[in-house]
């Protein structure tokens, strides 16, 4: 999955909310990076995975117009665990909120622009059900929301989805398999289009990049290594 930009994220989440107003699932928590998405939800009047099939069907139909591309935009089926029980239906909740953190892309839980947790604190959300894990915590809701963030913020080794989440690379890991790869930035710049695209296309799959770094990296524009195959 791809959300190069804040247009696309916000799109994502307007998507979320209509599909939330239709289907009438519950959601707690969410999580947006560059190349993958967390939600922590409750199916309604539908499993989870036709929910997931809507939404996402809805947000490629956009991007990819956006984007002048056609095809698919998901490398694999989502994957999905049930949560067992409300202790580790926060810590889930923490690990989604702590996405960000851990890959190095913000230096706080609350500094993330895009994670549900300020729909915790701010109390204004129409996307995130909060009230449920707030009560789990207390009964008043302030000391829920101060409890809620400590949580939230503390060192921990939990893992969920370990095995089906991309570690992202740095952008100087990312150059160093482009010099394993014997080129440099200027050099994909002036490579005819075949070989740049034979390029491009090997630096795609490796696990953790994403296209926005590839352009960053390479020095090639975003819709031009999208278009890679």
């Amino acid at each position: 999955m791809s959300l190069e930009d804040d247009q696309d994220r916000e799109m994502f989440l307007k998507i979320l909310l209509r599909y939330k107003s239709r289907r009438n699932f519950r959601l707690f928590g969410y999580c947006l990076m560059d190349n993958h998405v967390h939600l922590l939800l409750k199916e309604a009047e539908e499993t989870v995975s036709d929910t997931i099939k809507r939404i996402s069907s809805s947000y490629v139909y956009w991007y990819n117009k956006k984007y002048d591309r056609c095809g698919h935009l998901f490398q694999e089926r989502f994957k999905s665990e049930n949560v067992e029980s409300s202790a580790n239906f926060h810590r889930v909740l923490r690990y989604i909120h702590q996405n960000p953190l851990k890959a190095g892309l913000a230096i706080s839980v609350l500094s993330s622009k895009w994670t549900s947790i300020r729909e915790y604190t701010h109390n204004t959300s129409i996307l995130i059900d909060t009230d449920y894990p707030l009560q789990l915590i207390s009964h008043d809701r302030q000391k829920s929301v101060e409890r809620l963030i400590a949580f939230s913020q503390k060192d921990n080794a939990d893992h969920f989805f370990d095995d089906y989440r991309k570690t992202l690379k740095s952008d100087d890991e990312v150059k160093e398999y482009m010099h394993r790869l014997g080129v440099t930035k200027s050099m994909v710049q002036q490579m005819d289009r075949e070989k740049r695209n034979k390029v491009l296309k090997k630096m795609k799959q490796l696990d953790g990049v994403t296209v926005r770094q590839l352009a960053r990296v390479s020095g090639i524009s975003k819709s031009v290594i999208d278009r890679v195959r």
